[in-house]
């Protein structure tokens, strides 16, 4: 009989030990820096805390599609190394970009990429004042039309031509983390990466998640331009009010180049905001392909486009502010 007390005890206290070791769901806030900016990710009621498992997911992103990291598989392609075969990040991205290419008609190009460092706003930092006739020679290497992957491996055209994911790169990496979060069944987040962002369900308080569209006329100003609920959709912004340099001589190159003309010349748009229930990757190529095709161009597409709504900034011909938004923020 006292034996068998004894087991009842210490099966009430193991069980006893066992509940306590199950921590309440909590809501936390990871922020950092990656693919050379910030993120922060805000999710409600997790498990745990799951910086580890996102710090992986970085670092396999940037091994895949960095140009930014030598060794990196975009890295040894665009030096010649045909030997890299590639993993399913650098597929989805790239069968991501082959899709926008042709629905944009070529806005949206990832060749652009020796452009881009020409120009000063890649990795190489060069800083090059093209001349008409040098544009004109690396025209002949843009056109994702003139790569493929056959056999896993990347088959390009000509060797020269140089890959650039980077305009849709933050947007893809902020899907990944979405995914993960999915596979933890977290309900309601937000995952944000250099200003491109994506959410899921609400935030505290059964509020909605609800960010500021910033004015590309006053980009410090913390109040921003508008209020946008973003619930359950994706937003990017491309703009560039940012990145931009100007010569001795007074002419300014910005970081958007035009896969069209191979300049670095601004359109009359001064930024894109696209917003969509797609990937955070689709929106961040759209936001670059609008901003190449300038306003006319841009509002073409998204009459044809209708699961895509946009918030397109300008400056009209009186100087002044002006947007253009599709019916969704009308």
């Amino acid at each position: 009989m006292i034996l068998k007390n004894k087991v009842i005890v210490i099966a009430v206290l193991l069980a006893f030990i066992s509940c306590s070791k199950v921590e309440k769901a909590k809501d936390f806030t990871l922020e950092g820096r990656v693919f050379g900016t910030t993120y922060k990710i805000v999710y409600l009621e997790g498990a745990e805390n799951y910086q580890t498992g996102l710090d992986s997911l970085f670092f396999l992103m940037n091994k895949s599609l960095s140009t930014y990291i030598p060794s990196s598989d975009i890295s040894r392609i665009n030096r010649g190394d045909s030997t890299v075969v590639v993993d399913d990040l650098f597929l989805e991205v790239f069968k991501k970009s082959k899709r926008i290419y042709t629905e944009t008609n070529g806005f949206f190009d990832p060749t652009v990429g020796n452009l881009v460092n020409a120009w000063g706003f890649g990795p190489k930092n060069e800083r090059i004042n093209l001349t008409d006739e040098q544009v004109t020679q690396q025209m002949q290497y843009v056109g994702l039309d003139k790569v493929i992957i056959a056999d896993g491996k990347i088959k390009k055209q000509d060797a020269q031509i140089y890959l650039d994911f980077n305009s849709i790169a933050k947007g893809f990496g902020i899907d990944v983390v979405a995914r993960f979060l999915d596979s933890k069944n977290i309900a309601n987040y937000l995952i944000e990466i250099g200003g491109e962002i994506r959410t899921k369900g609400v935030k505290k308080g059964n509020h909605p998640w609800v960010i500021k569209l910033v004015n590309p006329i006053k980009k410090d100003n913390a109040k921003g331009y508008r209020k946008i609920d973003l619930s359950n959709k994706s937003m990017a912004t491309s703009g560039n009010y940012r990145k931009f340099r100007v010569t001795e001589d007074g002419q300014k190159y910005v970081h958007t180049v035009n896969p069209k003309t191979g300049y670095a010349i601004e359109s009359n748009l001064l930024s894109a905001s696209v917003i969509a229930g797609l990937d955070c990757a689709d929106t961040d190529a759209y936001a670059t392909a609008f901003m190449a095709m300038g306003l006319d161009k841009a509002k073409e597409f998204l009459a044809a486009h209708k699961n895509i709504d946009a918030i397109l900034l300008f400056i009209n011909e009186n100087g002044n502010l002006e947007e253009y938004k599709t019916n969704a923020y009308n």
